[in-house]
């Protein structure tokens, strides 16, 4: 299927690892032309790096800027003053328990989480709207609608993503600009690996029992019982990046494995 991507340009905030990377990839070969964010120069390198070593005649360019700041939003605005799809996909979380997250802790993962998706789509709709057509997409998570007891201040901010995507749709009423979230569930992100892995490790099993035993005590409604990949994650992300999607705006759609019971 041709997602006729190729005269588009898309930025992927946070995308020199895990959900982002494979996004920001899956668009690339889809021809798109895409720009590969991460806070450091070396980063972002190894991840163009990897991609062009995949598919040769992929157009990518890469931006080292911390995009979770104020400072650095305006940096790449200098750069990128405009984009026809936006993923704001950066992200943080930390488990916590409630009493131990300072202000310092919300103030921060709000800023990262909401607060960067916020600045980028502030800039680049009004232009969308004035081409009359874009793509804006926040990666949230099954964590906004099932707010996990292990990191309430996480859950919080994909719950906001959730409100501002939709609110920025109303927007784009009669236009040819989309505004949705994806929510992913359970994936085995570059985060997610470590940490099954370093459990292993610790238990002295192998990582299928470690992602067994989770798909039994804490997520038990998951219906494909295993941690979804990237590539699966991305795959609607790129979707949804298309002019094929025209009809799917203000949605929250779920690739979350059945994790949520909820048929809304």
């Amino acid at each position: 299927m041709d997602l006729k991507l190729s005269d588009k340009t898309a930025l992927v905030s946070g995308s020199t690892g895990g959900i982002g990377f494979a996004i920001a990839q899956s668009l690339a070969q889809e021809d798109a032309t895409v720009i590969i964010n991460g806070r450091s120069e070396a980063r972002v390198n190894q991840a163009i790096d990897h991609i062009k070593a995949a598919t040769p005649n992929v157009k990518l360019s890469g931006i080292a800027l911390d995009l979770s700041t104020r400072e650095g939003a305006e940096q790449l605005f200098a750069q990128v003053p405009s984009v026809d799809i936006l993923v704001n996909n950066l992200g943080m979380y930390e488990p916590k328990a409630f009493s131990d997250i300072a202000d310092e802790d919300w103030l921060n993962i709000f800023e990262a989480n909401v607060l960067s998706g916020i600045r980028l789509s502030r800039r680049y709709l009004p232009t969308m709207l004035e081409r009359n057509w874009g793509r804006i997409i926040f990666i949230s998570s099954e964590s906004g609608v099932q707010i996990p007891v292990e990191m309430i201040h996480y859950g919080m901010t994909k719950t906001a993503q959730l409100a501002i995507a939709r609110g920025l749709a109303e927007m784009t009423v009669g236009t040819g600009v989309t505004v949705n979230s994806v929510l992913p569930g359970p994936t085995r992100s570059e985060g997610v690996e470590e940490f099954v892995e370093k459990m292993a490790a610790d238990r002295g099993v192998d990582t299928t029992q470690v992602e067994k035993e989770f798909f039994e005590s804490v997520r038990p409604s998951s219906l494909i019982k295993r941690f979804a990949t990237s590539e699966e994650v991305a795959a609607l992300v790129t979707y949804v990046s298309s002019p094929l999607s025209s009809a799917t705006n203000g949605a929250a759609l779920r690739v979350d494995g059945g994790v949520v019971r909820s048929i809304l």
